[in-house]
C-alpha cells in the first residue's frame, strides 16, 4: 500500500520555478513531521526541508529564502515551492514522513531538472 505520492517535478530552466506536492493517508499525515529530501547521482540523500505538525518549519541553507514548505491538513498534503531554481538543485526528490512513534516512510520520488 502507497502511502506517499509525490508530483510536480519536471525539467525547468535556471531561475524558473516548480512545485512539489506529497499526498499522504490520513493516518500518517496527521501524526506526523513531513519533509522533503533529494538525492543527486553520486550523493547522499540530503534534508531539503521540514514542518512539523505545528508548522514549525527547518530549512537546509543551501535552499533558504528560495524554497517553502507548507502543509494543508486538509488535504493530506504537503508542498515545496522552489523558485529561483538552479542547476545544483537537479535531484531527485522524496517526500518523508515521521510519525510521532518514529516509524519512518519515504515517497517513490519525484525528479526535477535544472536546466542551466
Amino acid at each position: 500500500q502507497v502511502q506517499l505520492v509525490e508530483s510536480g517535478g519536471g525539467l525547468v530552466q535556471t531561475g524558473g520555478s516548480l512545485r512539489l506536492s506529497c499526498a499522504a493517508s490520513r493516518a500518517i499525515f496527521s501524526l506526523s513531521t513531513m519533509g522533503w529530501y533529494r538525492q543527486a547521482p553520486g550523493s547522499q540523500r540530503e534534508l531539503v526541508a521540514i514542518i512539523t505538525r505545528v508548522s514549525s518549519t527547518t530549512y537546509s541553507d543551501s535552499v533558504k529564502g528560495r524554497f517553502t514548505i507548507s502543509r494543508d491538513n486538509a488535504k493530506n498534503t504537503v508542498y515545496l515551492q522552489m523558485n529561483s531554481l538552479k542547476p545544483e538543485d537537479s535531484a531527485v526528490y522524496y517526500c518523508n514522513a515521521v510519525r510521532h512513534d518514529g516509524l519512518t516512510f519515504w515517497g517513490q520520488g519525484t525528479p526535477v531538472t535544472v536546466s542551466s
